[in-house]
């Protein structure tokens, strides 16, 4: 097919202008340079000039036009019609020429101004930590990473979502409240564009934490997994990708893409199974009051934290020599190279050059070999008898995708010959439990499709004769807040029926909104489950400390040594000042590590943390009472 000079030209013409606002300058500049060059060409053959004046020269006269064309009121003093005429017709091509370059200039601006407003600019920063993804976990996470930025002069986090810019800095601003040293810098793209990725500044990043993206609804995408794994897939698999490996941290929700994900980061990803990981930690709170304090002070930066420091000093000692080898510190473990963590090892494993050990520290600048502390007060320790378990009756209100894992993981740690109860308002309830949770060995399951909210529902089930009550959201079904809304009228009737019936009801309930756990605390439930915000918390520990991903699989597994809240009269003698290094020694006795205390009379104090007391000064004094409990590391 053959073209016409007249399309060729107009075709080049519209790719010109499509360039953008500098070229449509310079075609101004042409049109100007050429008006004006014309204009003054026909002056000078014309001979027009002032009558006063000599005939112009083509340099003088097209001074005067590009004067002229500058400003209009040049021409007032002109004098002659025929030279008249010529400086009118360059007075418009000026006034054509200026109004066009003013409009030209405003949209070339509010375009600019309309980029930034959208986060567009690439991101000029060095040493930051990037967000991928946006939803309603960036919160928290964002205000961990700010607790532990805070002992540095400027840090910075970059985040990445699909969503408005302004949007996020505002939502960020509503729901962070000081950002202290840290900069939080928005930018909108997708976190599986290699352009986008290239916006947020990866390659200059010390971390990257990708987190499940919501969709328009603000909901959890249909299939969070497959945008995590294109995600790393885009991060991994850049052709222009940093020679030195990222440091990544994400979250996978399905246990069957985990294999998958892993194959995609290999050694540079550390990945967090949020739907193991929130059914492991509802199985161990289920069954101890106060376990899910311990787990947020030892996961969030506000409190204590679980640190790995090298102390050559204590080479060539035992394991139960660094259990007394820090006063305001906790050993929980060791590692060695090229070992996996050792959580609670046998107290004669010998330190070694290269060694770390595993401990609980307000800060890392608190870990600090020093003045060993008291003594233990070996009379006050108790000896070590024989606890034999009694069958469980464990109760689970509600459902979602998460209660087959709960089941699941509740069967390795109740006794044999326990039973295990379950009631919700859920159509496939039935057939899940079928499917996925047949292979139970120490309870059995019954299964009652019926309202959690209906208090003759909770009145015949005599809910005070459970030992555990688990209440789960229908997240599956309901948005947010209308599943949160269940929970806490659940919650309401649990209470109302142990204030009745004067007996205590052990409940760990499932919060979706952080918000809403001020809402629940009412209702005086022993522990609260906010499911994603100890997800959050992981993934900033571990954007932080990579090593952590290891320690907390171990802590939060059915294998290996796990946290227990063990009685109190189980290891020293109660009614008795002692000093807490007197607890580690007795639990050392056990082959365990004790690292902090619950005492009874705070449980129901949240400004105490619920009488939970995580690495206290091992010389401090402390007396325990019959109900008080010793936190700690053990086998079983």
């Amino acid at each position: 097919m053959s073209f016409t000079l007249r399309e060729r030209a107009r075709y080049a013409f519209d790719n010109t202008l499509a360039k953008g606002t500098i070229a449509l300058i310079a075609w101004l500049a042409i049109v100007s340079l050429l008006g004006i060059a014309l204009i003054a060409g026909l002056v000078v053959l014309t001979g027009a000039h002032p009558p006063d004046g000599e005939e112009l020269s083509f340099i003088e006269a097209a001074w005067g036009n590009l004067m002229r064309t500058l400003d209009a009121g040049t021409m007032g003093g002109d004098e002659g019609w025929l030279f008249r005429g010529w400086m009118f017709l360059v007075t418009l091509l000026g006034i054509f020429i200026l109004s066009t370059l003013i409009g030209v200039l405003s949209s070339g601006l509010e375009g600019q101004l309309d980029n930034l407003r959208k986060g567009r600019s690439r991101v000029v920063e060095q040493d930051h930590t990037v967000i991928l993804g946006w939803s309603e976990q960036v919160f928290p996470i964002i205000s961990e990473l700010v607790e532990a930025n805070a002992s540095r002069r400027s840090a910075c986090i970059v985040l990445l979502g699909e969503k408005d810019k302004v949007e996020m800095d505002d939502a960020i601003a509503e729901a962070v409240d000081d950002t202290k040293t840290t900069r939080v810098v928005c930018r909108n793209g997708s976190p599986r564009s290699l352009h986008d990725l290239y916006v947020a500044g990866i390659d200059s990043a010390r971390s990257i934490i990708i987190v499940a993206p919501e969709n328009e609804e603000g909901e959890k995408s249909a299939d969070p997994d497959v945008d995590v794994i294109k995600s790393l897939l885009a991060i991994t698999n850049n052709p222009n990708r940093k020679q030195s490996p990222y440091h990544i941290v994400a979250e996978i929700r399905d246990p069957k893409n985990f294999a998958v994900a892993q194959m995609v980061g290999k050694d540079e990803v550390e990945l967090v199974l949020v739907g193991d990981l929130v059914a492991r930690i509802m199985a161990q709170t289920c069954r101890q009051s106060g376990l899910s304090v311990v787990y947020t002070e030892l996961l969030d930066f506000g409190g204590d934290e679980i640190y790995f420091k090298e102390e050559p000093a204590l080479v060539g000692k035992t394991y139960a020599d660094a259990l007394h080898a820090y006063e305001d510190c906790a050993v929980i473990g060791m590692t060695k190279p090229g070992r996996p963590p050792m959580l609670n090892p046998a107290t004669d494993t010998s330190i070694e050059a290269g060694d770390k050990v595993i401990v609980v520290a307000e800060d890392d600048n608190a870990i600090k070999l020093g003045a060993s502390p008291a003594p233990a007060n070996a009379a006050a320790i108790v000896a070590a008898g024989e606890h034999v378990a009694q069958p469980e009756r464990s109760l689970i209100l509600g459902w979602n995708w998460r209660a087959p894992a709960v089941i699941n993981e509740l069967d390795n740690y109740v006794p044999p010959g326990s039973t295990i109860h379950v009631v919700a308002d859920s159509e496939s309830a039935e057939e899940t439990i079928r499917s996925e949770c047949g292979a139970l060995k120490r309870q059995k399951l019954q299964f009652r499709r019926a309202d959690t909210t209906d208090r003759r529902v909770l009145d015949a089930l005599k809910v005070h004769s459970y030992d555990h009550v688990i209440v789960l959201c229908y997240s599956d079904t309901l948005d947010v807040q209308k599943a949160d809304a269940i929970t806490l009228i659940t919650l309401l009737h649990l209470r109302d029926i142990a204030d009745k019936t004067k007996q205590r009801i052990p409940v760990v309930s499932e919060m979706l909104d952080i918000k809403n756990r001020a809402l629940a605390e009412v209702t005086r439930a022993d522990d609260f489950i906010v499911s994603d915000k100890l997800v959050s918390l992981m993934l900033s520990q571990i954007s932080e400390n990579k090593e952590l991903n290891k320690v907390f699989a171990e802590l939060f597994s059915s294998e290996g040594s796990e946290i227990y809240l063990k009685p109190a009269t189980q290891y020293v003698t109660t009614n008795v000042p002692l000093t807490f290094s007197t607890v580690v020694a007795a639990a050392a006795q056990r082959s365990e590590s004790a690292f902090g205390y619950k005492l009874a009379a705070q449980s129901s104090d949240p400004s105490k943390s619920y009488g939970v007391v995580v690495n206290p000064d091992k010389s401090a004094s402390v007396t325990f009472g019959p109900h008080d409990k010793i936190i700690v590391l053990a086998e079983n």
